[in-house]
């Protein structure tokens, strides 16, 4: 595994690999790797000749109150999944290089990021798209590889290469959990023992929701409740439980098409997201 810091020299080598005809599979990260990342990375290696990943906790989708300062760290774990995983390439930038000074442009998806994680944490997710469309000019990918479990990250990177032309397919794979079915997170490891088995409720809540609306369940706000029950009794601090369009994140207005149940919430000092796509 060839490990790059500086952005231009990143580039030249990306090039010199697109020219040489080879396809080139791309997964962003900001480290602290999880099984969840891994596999990825291991979709990317079926699909593409060469594989690279990136390694950078982005300061532009941290607010002043959060956690930048102290997310999780594992610079020399990382290195040696990645190396087990056969990445050829890690992108690991510092800062200084990475956002030269003066930066002061910026991308937006305005409509998608105003309702769930975007009303919550103002700013975030310019950053990630700000982030992200740098990283593809660097890599210049032909696929990029995204978790559902960041749904509205991904439908936002969907868009920007959609509207920005850029010419790459992004790909998105369904949220892998653990064991216990708490969805894969970096910041799982921010959690106890006992916030660990109270975040729980999360992924147990949405459980019950797909149980019934299979049972035939259509009532907006009875589903609603019965989730927000479910947290509140788990001590779960709720930010937001939402019914939105798939594909645009609008609220929906009836239960007749498939829709998607989103869900932001604190265990403890950590903010954890799910959702799970439901068929009435």
């Amino acid at each position: 595994m060839k490990e790059i810091k500086n952005p231009k020299t990143l580039q030249r080598e990306m090039e010199r690999l697109r020219r040489s005809g080879r396809t080139l599979g791309f997964v962003p990260t900001m480290g602290a790797l999880h099984e969840g990342h891994l596999s990825l990375v291991r979709r990317a290696r079926r699909e593409n000749d060469v594989v690279v990943v990136s390694l950078f906790v982005n300061p532009l989708q941290f607010g002043p109150k959060e956690d930048f300062s102290r997310y999780p760290r594992s610079l020399g774990e990382d290195r040696r999944a990645l190396r087990q995983e056969k990445v050829d390439y890690l992108f690991r930038p510092l800062a200084p290089s990475f956002y030269l000074s003066g930066h002061q442009t910026f991308v937006e998806a305005r409509e998608l990021s105003r309702g769930l994680c975007g009303r919550f944490r103002p700013g975030h997710f310019r950053g990630v798209a700000t982030v992200v469309t740098k990283l593809f000019n660097l890599v210049m990918p032909h696929r990029a590889y995204f978790g559902a479990k960041d749904y509205q990250q991904a439908r936002i990177v969907q868009a920007l290469v959609r509207d920005l032309n850029f010419n790459l397919e992004i790909k998105v794979l369904p949220t892998l959990r653990d064991r216990d079915g708490l969805a894969l997170s970096s910041r799982n490891r921010y959690l106890s023992s006992r916030e660990r088995k109270r975040a729980l409720a999360i992924p147990r809540a949405l459980a019950w929701a797909r149980d019934e609306v299979r049972k035939g369940q259509r009532s907006l706000p009875s589903l609603k409740q019965g989730i927000l029950r479910r947290l509140r009794a788990s001590k779960v601090r709720i930010d937001y439980v939402e019914f939105v369009e798939p594909d645009d994140l609008t609220p929906v207005r009836g239960l007749k098409a498939p829709f998607l149940i989103a869900v932001a919430g604190w265990v403890g000092k950590t903010r954890l997201i799910d959702n799970a796509i439901m068929w009435p």
